[in-house]
């Protein structure tokens, strides 16, 4: 994965009342003190990308319901890393800001994300910088740490199905 990038598997505990997850811990966070969470709900087949951060913003995605594919993209490189995030297999993702990222909705629910960062959201002077979600621009060479992906070298596609 590009550096930087973790993912861990979450612990659920279940018992006959429900099940308990922790979601985020700052000694999982090592410098990344959390500043801000958000909640946001996106409907099947929607695409929220591309974006990044260049003051030091990280980002850690939890989806809570649904499923998406998130990618982060180093267009320096151009390397990309994808990552599948369900609610049925809760797993958080850290994505440093400084690498291209969004994530496109996956099946027929809509997806319930959590996230927390460690930079708070300035309205007067956001750390946003954009490109459209179908930039042909975004080319990776390398794909999940392989050069043999049929997607590689080519613009992508947020809707090809790797596993048909």
């Amino acid at each position: 994965m590009l550096d930087g990038i973790k993912k861990k598997q979450l612990t659920t505990h279940v018992d006959e009342r429900g099940f308990f997850t922790e979601l985020v811990r700052q000694d999982w966070l090592g410098d990344d003190l959390v500043q801000q969470s958000n909640f946001s709900v996106s409907y099947p087949g929607t695409v929220r990308a591309w974006h990044r951060h260049t003051r030091g913003q990280v980002d850690n995605f939890v989806v809570l319901r649904g499923a998406i594919k998130l990618c982060a993209y180093d267009d320096t490189i151009q390397e990309l890393d994808e990552i599948i995030l369900t609610g049925g297999v809760l797993q958080s993702a850290r994505i440093p800001g400084h690498y291209w990222h969004g994530f496109r909705v996956l099946g027929e629910e809509r997806a319930y994300l959590v996230y927390f960062v460690n930079k708070l959201y300035e309205y007067a002077d956001p750390d946003e910088e954009r490109r459209p979600w179908n930039d042909s621009q975004v080319v990776p060479r390398v794909i999940n740490g392989m050069r043999d992906d049929p997607r590689c070298g080519k613009s992508w596609d947020w809707d090809y199905l790797s596993f048909k």
